[in-house]
This record gives C-alpha cells, sequence and structure tokens, in this order.
C-alpha cells in the first residue's frame, strides 16, 4: 500500500470507529499502536515507560474520538496526547529523560524487512547516530522521516511551533549527518 492509500484507510478507520464500528477501532489501535509506542520510547527511552503512556494516552483518545472533528487530523491529534502524557510524566518524576535503550523489549526500532549487510552496516550507523540526538530533535526526525507527518502535523503532534519543528529538523539533520562524515573519515584514514 502506498502512503497515500494508507491514510485514506487510516482516516476511513477512524471515520468508521467513530460511528461505532467495534472491529474498525480494533484495527486502528492495531495500526496505531506500535507507531505510538516507537514515539513514546523516542521521547522517554525507557519501554516500559512508554507503554504506560501509550496504554494511559489510548484511555484518552478512545474517549475523545467522538470530539476529533476530521479523520484526517487522527495521528498528529493522536502523537500529540502521547506526547502531552510523556511530558506529564517528567514533570511529576522529577527526571530527566534517558539515552533510548539500545534495544526496546517489543518496540521494533527498525523497519520490518532484511536488507543486504552493506545496507545494514549504513542502518546501523544512522540509527546510532540518531540515537545519540536529543529526545526533542530524535522525535521530530522520525515524526517527519518514519512517520511521514508534515512539519504542520509534527507541530501538533509535539505541542510546538512549527518553527520549533523546523529548527529541531535542521539541526538533527546536521548533528547526524556530521556523525556519519566524522565515522567515513575515521573509516578512511
Amino acid at each position: 500500500m502506498n502512503r497515500d492509500s494508507e491514510r485514506i484507510f487510516d482516516e476511513y478507520l477512524v471515520t468508521a470507529a467513530r460511528a461505532g464500528d467495534r472491529e474498525a477501532l480494533a484495527r486502528l489501535v492495531a495500526r496505531f499502536q506500535p507507531r505510538l509506542l516507537r514515539h513514546a520510547w523516542r521521547v522517554l527511552g525507557e519501554a516500559e515507560r512508554a507503554r504506560d503512556m501509550v496504554q494511559e494516552a489510548w484511555v484518552e483518545i478512545l474517549r475523545g474520538l467522538g470530539r476529533l472533528d476530521d479523520a484526517a487530523a487522527f495521528p498528529a491529534w493522536a502523537y500529540r496526547i502521547v506526547t502531552r502524557r510523556c511530558q506529564k510524566q517528567f514533570r511529576q518524576s522529577g527526571r530527566e529523560r534517558a539515552a533510548p535503550e539500545e534495544e526496546a523489549d517489543g518496540i521494533a526500532v527498525e523497519a520490518p524487512g532484511t536488507p543486504s549487510a552493506e545496507i545494514a552496516f549504513d542502518l546501523s550507523r544512522v540509527l546510532e547516530a540518531i540515537a545519540t540526538l536529543p529526545a526533542p530533535q530524535r522525535a521530530a526526525l522520525a515524526l517527519f522521516h518514519t512517520e511521514e507527518l508534515s512539519v504542520a502535523e509534527i507541530a501538533i503532534a509535539l505541542d510546538v511551533p512549527p518553527g520549533t519543528v523546523k529548527t529541531r529538523l535542521m539541526h538533527a539533520r546536521r548533528k547526524v549527518r556530521a556523525l556519519l562524515e566524522g565515522c567515513s573519515d575515521e573509516q578512511a584514514g
């Protein structure tokens, strides 16, 4: 399925779920649970806390689904609820954001598939570079490139102005590029 047809299908599921279709609701949850988990994990850096925040977010999402005016706005709206839950967790615990765990139990960090050894090596270098980013930059970068949200949707999801999203993306890309170029320079020399 191409990205446009996936978005249309998501909109259909949201609309059907709002109309009371339990099967559509179950499919919507199944489609978005991994995405929301990855987002919470990127923000929190801990798999268990990410699961807890997403579970709490689903309660809020399901309660508010009937009030969502535009089905196309669901992804950004759902990410925003998860982001706010994560922010609330930080305020309540008074803890700093953790660096992401190498591999979170049950939370797929990479896209499925079996890349060639060379691509897998390059991908692992990119993922390592992304893991060094501050959580806000890591989240913006992932929402833009992995979830294919627009800057406006990311602004809603992260509850920040669009200009902040652009700045985070710019800094994240520069840092990742610098880390990757530094790696290739070391290997060449």
